[in-house]
Parts: C-alpha cells; sequence; structure tokens
C-alpha cells in the first residue's frame, strides 16, 4: 500500500521498536477523507481525537500542525484518505506510562478507495459476526489502537460477495461494523445502537446524530435490525451505505437514508461511480 507519510513532520516510514503504540497499542488514530483537498469532517474527528487525549492521558497534537501535514501527504489527490496516528511515545519496558510522555506523531496519506455508485444506490451485503466485543467503558467510543477483535471479525470471511460485518457484545446488544457504525429505523424513529459499553462512536455516526435530531441512541438486538424498515451503516471514508441484506432478511433504501445520502452530498463528499 504506497503512501507518503510523516514522522513527527518528517519523511519516514518506520518508527522505533520501543514505541508504545507498536508494544502496548497505546495511542489513538483518525481516518480522515479529504476531497480536493478539504475535510469536511475535520472539526468532529479533531474533537474526537482531543477527547481521546483527555481520556488517555495523551499530550493533545497541535491542531494546525496535523491540518498542515495532512496537507502534504495528501497534496495532488482528488480523493485522498489521510490517518493520523497518535502514541504515547517511547518509554521504559513495562505498563507503566512514562510521567513526562513525548508522543509520536505519524500522518499518513493515500489514494481514497473507489465504490461502485450501485452500493449507494442499492446497498451492499452484511452478515452477523460471531466474534464479539468485550465491554470496557473507559475505552468505549475512542479510537485507540488495539483493533484485534476487528481484526478477528474481519477474518470470519473472505466472499467479495459480502461488504461488511456486524457485530454484538459478549451480551448480544448490536454495538456496530467491523468498520462502520449502524443505524436502523424502527417503527418510523431513526435508532443507532448504544456505546457506552463498547465499540466506535465514528464522526460520520455525529453527523447523522447532529442532523436527525430526535434518533434515538438505544440498545438494539439482532431481533431489532430484522425487524427494521431501513438499515444502513456510516463511515467518514465511505459515507452512507444502505444495507441490502443481512444473511436471509433483505431491505431496501427507503426516505431516511436517501435524504441523509442527500445531506452528505452537500457536505462536499461524492457518492462514487464505477
Amino acid at each position: 500500500m504506497a503512501g507518503r507519510v510523516l514522522v513527527n513532520g518528517v519523511s519516514a516510514t518506520t518508527v522505533s521498536v520501543f514505541d508504545r503504540g507498536l508494544s502496548y497499542g497505546d495511542g489513538l488514530f483518525e481516518t480522515i477523507r479529504f476531497v480536493q483537498g478539504a475535510a469536511p469532517l475535520w472539526l468532529r474527528h479533531m474533537e474526537r481525537l482531543g477527547d481521546g487525549c483527555r481520556r488517555l492521558r495523551l499530550p493533545p497534537p497541535d491542531v494546525a500542525t496535523l491540518l498542515s501535514e495532512a496537507g502534504i501527504v495528501a497534496k495532488g489527490m482528488d480523493q485522498a484518505v489521510v490517518r493520523i496516528t497518535i502514541t504515547r511515545g517511547m518509554g521504559e519496558r513495562g505498563y507503566a506510562p512514562p510521567s513526562s510522555p513525548v508522543a509520536t506523531r505519524i500522518v499518513a496519506g493515500f489514494e481514497a478507495p473507489g465504490m461502485s455508485g450501485d452500493v449507494y444506490t442499492s446497498g451492499l451485503r452484511a452478515r452477523w459476526c460471531e466474534t464479539r466485543l468485550a465491554p470496557q467503558p473507559l475505552l468505549a467510543g475512542l479510537k485507540h489502537l488495539n483493533r484485534l477483535e476487528q481484526v478477528l471479525a474481519r477474518a470470519e470471511w473472505s466472499d467479495p460477495s459480502v461488504g461488511e460485518g456486524l457485530v454484538c457484545d459478549i451480551d448480544g446488544h448490536v454495538i456496530s461494523g467491523t468498520m462502520t457504525n449502524l443505524f436502523a429505523v424502527l417503527d418510523d424513529h431513526l435508532v443507532t445502537p448504544a456505546l457506552d459499553r463498547c465499540g466506535v462512536a465514528g464522526v460520520a455516526r455525529a453527523e447523522i446524530l447532529a442532523t436527525v435530531p430526535d434518533a434515538r441512541v438505544i440498545p438494539l438486538c439482532p431481533e431489532d435490525i430484522e425487524g427494521a424498515s431501513e438499515v444502513f451503516l456510516s463511515s467518514s471514508v465511505r459515507g452512507i451505505l444502505p444495507v441490502q441484506a443481512v444473511g436471509d432478511t433483505v431491505y431496501g433504501p427507503g426516505p431516511v437514508i436517501r435524504a441523509l445520502q442527500q445531506h452528505w452530498r452537500g457536505l462536499g463528499f461524492p457518492m462514487e461511480q464505477a
């Protein structure tokens, strides 16, 4: 996967083997979609990153520096994805964090993945994953570097016709997709799973909740999803993705999905065509 990478502002593709991000997953990351050099959800990404740094007691990065470096690695790409990774930096062996950490800052830019316009029009197929997410309220909502649960869930299928896997927590509550947030329309109300115990609170999810103020954040079970009139996934990189089917349960894109897709276009994000 070719891309441009800056490590602490310097062109590089390596970090120290003693970096705590590598040793312990001690850090956070943001994956940001850029269109023609602009990132429509930049402020939401920075809000989440700042909140994550406060909660993990990481030195907060300078936002102006991040924006400048993101522009450098995305330069010349009409459609880019910029990943910003912040780790606690170098440390002695052991779990105890350094008393005065010096964070490692990695900013990498890549060409955005192409997706067929059919996905946005007709939707994608999803499946239920057997892998369950463990509850940890201290980390719930954060986009931290520990992604092994998602890796294991994504390893459950290789069928290219399946576009995403849906995951539950160990108590059977629906949480999200492996790399997306999940929404459904139940009894004419937009709902999304509560993420106070586990899962990643995506910035696209935050944008949708701000756009639809009467949307409900509630516990959901797979049976709720089966009975929904509309189901869709949200991603800051891929946008609003209708779900065509989950297993044998078939859905069709409805007015809620179409309205949110129009909102997404209004932010400046395209709906790619094949």
